[in-house]
């Protein structure tokens, strides 16, 4: 047996896992519409109805047909990327989904990276200061932080760079490809207030991981071999925390990408979860089940290389 065998047969273990799952999610997606009490057509075309409109709103959505050969039509339209049409513009899902995905992205991208750029420094300064008066501090902060609903931060940072300073823009999007100036002016609020609450919950994780790899028998052995601290913390404990860190960091984008919706709907922010919240607002479904689908396709995507990450931060996980 190779070196590379195991890691296949892991990565092949996880990508069987994912698929099972999906097709979970899509059972659960494609039954929500026939959950949902009433006509859904109907619901969604409210004071637009008419017998024409409604017939042929039905039809487009192949409502009109055995649940069985819905599911089967779902299904493979699924796979080949067919979500439906949208109830309320009659756009297709996909393209609707693919429109709002690229603002997602680079939200939770930038607030992930400011997350770990206030988690790593200040969880690991407040675990080599374990009971003193820095981790005390870098604990109420980041108490703090989690406590705070992130809308409330959103505000206050509008409130001061925005109507104080006049330094950034409180609202809009402009994608990166177009201005990246202008994209980076008006991701940097919304993606502060995602990355401050999720640098608040990161750095507890980071000091814990710390500290329990810092009591370990090789990281003693380590030092009592003279090493310094500089080179104890960096190969021996910096390495070996990563795991629970890269842990919490896959959660925490993840939910980025699922949408921040009280935070987007703040800054007026056109990303996935302002879509669920427009779409339920107008009963708009087929564009729901396609959001949820997409969102729980991305959370288990990053699930996924969370995993293969760990397998290669620790080689015994994927030998396990």
């Amino acid at each position: 047996m190779t070196a590379r065998t195991p890691t296949l047969r892991f990565v092949a273990s996880r990508l069987l896992y994912t698929a099972v799952v999906l097709l979970g999610v899509l059972v659960v997606v494609f039954a929500l519409i026939h959950l949902v009490p009433g006509d859904p057509v109907r619901i969604a075309l409210g004071t637009r109805y008419s017998p024409e409109t409604y017939q042929a709103l039905r039809h487009a959505s192949g409502l009109d047909r055995p649940i069985a050969a819905q599911f089967l039509s779902y299904l493979g339209g699924a796979v080949t990327g067919d979500l439906g049409v949208s109830f309320r513009n009659g756009q297709p899902v996909t393209l609707i989904l693919l429109d709002r995905l690229p603002a997602t992205l680079s939200l939770a991208g930038v607030g992930v990276v400011i997350a770990l750029v206030i988690a790593l420094p200040l969880g690991t300064l407040a675990a080599l200061r374990e009971g003193r008066a820095v981790d005390g501090a870098i604990r109420v902060v980041s108490q703090f932080g989690v406590s705070v609903p992130d809308f409330w931060i959103g505000m206050l940072l509008i409130t001061l760079f925005s109507a104080v300073l006049g330094l950034l823009p409180s609202s809009g999007y402009v994608p990166i490809v177009e201005d990246p100036v202008q994209w980076l002016r008006r991701v940097t609020l919304p993606a502060l207030t995602i990355g401050l609450v999720a640098g608040s919950i990161m750095t507890r994780y980071v000091r814990a991981a710390v500290i329990d790899v810092a009591s370990s028998g090789y990281v003693r052995t380590a030092e009592s071999k003279g090493l310094g601290r500089a080179v104890v913390v960096g190969r021996h404990i910096g390495r070996n925390a990563l795991v629970p860190v890269l842990t919490i960091t896959g959660i925490q984008l993840a939910t980025m990408l699922g949408g921040v919706i009280v935070v987007e709907v703040v800054f007026a922010w056109p990303g996935l979860g302002r879509l669920m919240y427009d779409s339920v607002a107008s009963r708009d479904y087929p564009v729901i089940q396609g959001a949820v689908l997409m969102i729980a396709a991305l959370f288990l995507a990053i699930n996924l290389i969370v995993d293969i990450l760990y397998s290669v931060i620790d080689p015994r996980i994927r030998l396990s």
